[in-house]
């Protein structure tokens, strides 16, 4: 299956590490100019050299934190500035912390809530009004299974729940315009993110985070964890004409250890 997506602009965030790295990789092989955003300018830049010696593309690194609304407005313009325009965007950035309710205080759970949730929205209400006018856009969010799969010791995947349901109504009320809206929700995958988490739940719950991992795989009828490129490769494919009949739509990547929609 051929995947082409050349004078296609894409925004990744949280495209330095992990998921969202491995996401700009593919978009930019297949022919996307990829701008990635992340907090750390010195990880960023290495990563946009990275990214762009490999896929001989354009790969544009801007520094920016999705906490905080000025952020996204001045990396939406340079984006825009550096791209020609937003085709697709990957929200990725953003994780909430592993904890028990007396872990999490109002700090936390305001800057999470800025971060993983209504970053995710506003950098959607900054793009979708070009989409709309080209009738072609892409918007992907890497949400993960806390949203549908609620744990003790993960409070703040209450976020992810937000996400399911704001994903799947924009999916509705950006259709009319040709503009997909769609969700992924990793199950345990190999990234620095998933190894902080092992080691929050460690220290809550008294024991290693060797043994917090041995567990997850335990529950993983596959009997591994996914890889980076795993996500990624649904991203590429939910961003292709291949996926254009497909919106509103919450996807599980997790080796089937999620028996609910």
């Amino acid at each position: 299956m051929d995947i082409d997506l050349k004078g296609k602009g894409a925004l990744v965030t949280g495209g330095s590490l992990g998921i969202g790295k491995a996401t700009a990789a593919y978009l930019a092989q297949h022919g996307a100019s990829v701008a990635i955003v992340a907090r750390d300018p010195k990880r960023l830049e290495d990563a946009a050299r990275e990214l762009q010696r490999n896929s001989g593309g354009k790969v544009v690194p801007l520094p920016g934190d999705t906490s905080k609304p000025e952020d996204i407005a001045r990396v939406i313009a340079e984006a825009n500035k550096q791209l020609g325009k937003i085709d697709i965007l990957i929200n990725n950035a953003g994780s909430s912390p592993a904890g028990r309710i007396q872990d999490i205080s109002d700090q936390t759970w305001a800057y999470s809530f800025n971060l993983k949730f209504m970053g995710y929205v506003r950098c959607a209400r900054a793009v979708l009004p070009p989409m709309r006018q080209r009738k072609w856009g892409r918007i992907v969010n890497i949400i993960g299974r806390g949203g549908h799969y609620p744990t003790a010791g993960y409070v703040t995947g209450a976020f992810n729940a937000a996400l399911r349901h704001f994903t799947q109504a924009l999916g509705e009320e950006a259709g009319p315009d040709n503009v997909t809206v769609n969700g992924i929700n990793p199950g345990a995958t190999d990234t620095p993110r998933l190894r902080t988490l092992q080691t929050q739940m460690a220290k809550f719950r008294g024991i290693s985070a060797a043994e917090i991992a041995a567990e997850e795989i335990k529950r993983i009828p596959l009997g591994k964890v996914g890889t980076a490129e795993d996500i990624a490769a649904m991203a590429l494919f939910l961003c292709s004409e291949h996926a254009g009949f497909i919106s509103g739509t919450l996807i599980n990547i997790d080796g089937a250890s999620t028996k609910m929609p």
